[in-house]
């Protein structure tokens, strides 16, 4: 678990670095993008590997029907992680879409997930989302939402979420649990 833990924290500091050090990293330049990049891929193999090796203590059993729910919630959360936000017209009005939709992506998956490592993963990155939307909005208090696009940009992202779904399901389903029903 130790492996996974170090992840989900170097994710975060990685990601709150600009934020909570804006002189430190500015005064880095472009050579602070490649650390701050790299930092965030060790991360993910980090969590990958931490998640894997961890021994399964199960918290809780999840009914099956959370099956459906995640599905719907991993759609909504590829949609709004898509393009749509800024080229569409459902999210224009929308500060944080991206990391909205990654916390409905972490929610999505503690929902079918009762044990301890999936507990620490998928909660330590929705409570990594949920402090990074504060850090942001404490930093830039001011925002302005952007003017909306044609409803049929968010059309095609919806369909073009509809697609990357079933590929994404597709590979974790090779890689790990199908997540689809039946």
């Amino acid at each position: 678990m130790t492996l996974l833990v170090l992840g989900v924290a170097l994710w975060a500091l990685a990601h709150y670095f600009k934020r909570l050090m804006p002189e430190r990293r500015a005064a880095m330049g472009d050579a602070g993008k490649g650390a701050v990049a790299a930092a965030i891929a060790v991360s993910v193999v980090l969590m990958i590997f931490g998640y894997r090796m961890a021994p399964f203590i199960d918290l809780w059993y999840p009914p099956s029907f959370m099956l459906h729910i995640n599905n719907l919630l991993v759609l909504i959360a590829l949609y709004m992680m898509s393009p749509a936000p800024k080229k569409g017209r459902l999210l224009a009005g929308m500060r944080h879409p991206m990391l909205i939709g990654f916390k409905l992506w972490a929610v999505a998956h503690l929902l079918v997930n009762g044990d301890l490592a999936s507990i620490i993963l998928f909660g330590g990155l929705l409570a990594w989302a949920v402090s990074e939307i504060i850090i942001i909005n404490r930093a830039e208090p001011d925002w302005t939402p952007r003017t909306p696009g044609p409803i049929a940009k968010d059309a095609m992202f919806f369909v073009a979420s509809i697609v990357l779904l079933a590929i994404i399901g597709w590979i974790h389903g090779y890689l790990g649990p199908w997540p689809f029903p039946g």
